[in-house]
């Protein structure tokens, strides 16, 4: 799958990602300090999967109505890396394709899943 990493996500999970042999673009080695709205943009125009731990995208795909190809959102502590590693992988392994038009929250315990606007 392709994918943008946000650049708050931490290089260690990009990669992993790599070593499952995703097409991985991080924020960090390309553009850092890129804004949001330009962040979500280029993985509009590049039909990436956005990963991150920043709501603020959330809210600006609900709120503000922009839209991204799929959205997952780490919500598990950053200092638990193995447990963000194997959540992140499983969500992967047990959605694929069907990770894009959603947002998917990856949570210790539990994935919510919700649709999104499609792009035309």
């Amino acid at each position: 799958m392709r994918w943008l990493v946000d650049e708050c996500v931490d290089v260690a999970l990009v990669h992993a990602l790599r070593e499952s042999e995703h097409d991985v673009l991080y924020i960090s080695e390309i553009a850092p300090r890129t804004p949001d709205t330009a962040v979500l943009s280029k993985s509009a125009a590049e039909g990436r999967l956005l990963l991150t731990d920043d709501k603020d995208f959330g809210d600006l795909v609900f709120r503000r109505g922009l839209v991204v190809p799929g959205l997952v959102l780490l919500r598990i502590a950053p200092w638990k890396y193995e447990m963000r590693r194997i959540r992140l992988l499983r969500a992967v392994e047990k959605f694929g394709e069907a990770l894009f038009n959603r947002y998917t929250v990856v949570e210790e315990a539990r994935f919510r899943i919700r649709k999104l606007i499609e792009l035309p």
